[in-house]
């Protein structure tokens, strides 16, 4: 198992499939089409049936039911793309019997991974790490929990004696952007309901997210030569540095956890004339969510009063939290408990901070709660998977399926 998976995630991170937010396509790449024709002759060559790409990219195939009872049809998904924050790598690096000790991924820029930033690196000592090579993301997120998937499949098909229900898989595309499953046929799917292999650490199972919005602030300036700019000049730069400072400064993420929810600002660009800032707003309270999208309006509107209707505001909901989809079929979360303790692993029920795949799903009608994949670090370079935590999750694909 571990080399088949060493196999299947070397082969899927060596295609460049990072998803483009600026892009009017979907997918939003060529290249994400192209790897959806890879996997496409990945699930036949492992004797998956009803395989098929749709024209949005999107990867599905079906393993029959070998029971000969009636039984639930459980999906499980993952997503192609990775993280536009870098680009990927062609080729994990393998360090066997991990010495628990730092890991120096790039001596040039003096990247590492030390035990005093990442101290959980401790618990993983005598096991298998792939890492970057420090100026790439690795792509474990979240082509780690597509070949978990695979050799999930491959498994319980080399095995016929397992007896199992009906199992779908999906791999997407653009979920990394927030399009993962924008145009994801449900009812074609065909699933009671499914899981997202798309969590972290091992033992993580997640059912709760945050609800998402975006806003973008912008802002008209007035350029003058600044020789003769007195009671003239209006400097846009100026006006969207008050904007933020406005915010409330411990809603930021470097200083939440938990269930707090954030104001981030990910992105500014500005001049004298223009400025642009784009937000996102994250809270698993659905009403201190709609506070906060009130609380960047309301500072608009001062703003506005103040500098003469400068500014605009565009707020766009993402994603909601699934708790309310997934919580009136809590069955599918002990599922997954049960699973993860059969094969030794202790499940850590918490909060994703952050959206899958599976919150857009559960509001569409097939509840999709989110279990590891077993990474660290998601899109940076100090990204890392254990294998020994691939492995665990693969094992917990096949509980769920033969439970």
């Amino acid at each position: 198992m571990k080399n088949n998976l060493l196999k299947r995630f070397s082969k899927y991170i060596s295609y460049a499939t990072t998803s483009d937010e600026t892009s009017e396509s979907y997918p939003s790449t060529q290249a994400l089409m192209d790897f959806a024709d890879v996997m496409v002759e990945e699930l036949k060559s492992i004797g998956m049936t009803e395989v098929k790409k749709d024209q949005y990219g999107y990867v599905s195939a079906l393993l029959p039911g070998n029971s000969g009872e009636n039984t639930p049809v459980i999906g499980f998904i993952a997503h192609m793309d990775t993280a536009p924050d870098m680009p990927g790598i062609a080729a994990p690096r393998i360090i066997e019997n991990y010495d628990g000790k730092d890991i120096m991924l790039d001596a040039e820029s003096n990247t590492a991974l030390t035990l005093v930033d990442f101290p959980e690196l401790a618990d993983y000592k005598g096991q298998t790490l792939l890492t970057t090579d420090g100026k790439t993301l690795l792509g474990a997120d979240d082509k780690a929990g597509m070949a978990e998937i695979v050799c999930a499949m491959e498994y319980l098909i080399q095995h016929p004696e397992i007896k199992h229900g009906p199992i779908k898989v999906a791999f997407t595309p653009d979920e990394e952007i927030g399009q993962g499953v924008k145009y994801f046929n449900v009812e074609d799917f065909g699933c009671d309901y499914a899981y997202t292999m798309d969590g972290g650490a091992i033992g993580e199972l997640e059912y709760e997210n945050f609800n998402a919005a975006s806003a973008v602030i912008k802002i008209q300036g007035r350029n003058i030569h600044p020789g003769y700019a007195k009671n003239k000049m209006v400097n846009s730069q100026l006006i969207a540095m008050e904007f933020n400072s406005m915010l409330p400064e411990f809603e930021r993420p470097q200083y939440t956890q938990d269930y707090e929810g954030f104001f981030l600002l990910i992105h500014m660009e500005g001049s004298v004339e223009n400025s642009q800032l784009n937000y996102i707003i994250r809270d698993h309270d659905k009403e201190k969510f709609e506070a906060k999208k009130k609380q960047i309006q309301q500072i608009v509107d001062f703003l506005n009063v103040k500098y003469n209707n400068r500014l605009t505001c565009e707020i766009k909901d993402q994603y909601y939290n699934m708790r309310e989809k997934v919580e009136p079929v809590f069955y599918v979360v002990e599922r997954a408990m049960k699973a993860m303790g059969k094969a030794g692993v202790k499940p850590i029920v918490q909060p994703i901070r952050g959206g899958t795949d599976g919150a857009n799903l559960s509001f569409r009608g097939l509840p999709c709660p989110n279990i590891f994949a077993g990474g660290h670090n998601f899109h940076g370079k100090y990204e890392y998977v254990p294998l020994e935590s691939m492995v665990k999750a693969t094992e917990v694909i096949i509980n769920i399926a033969t439970m």
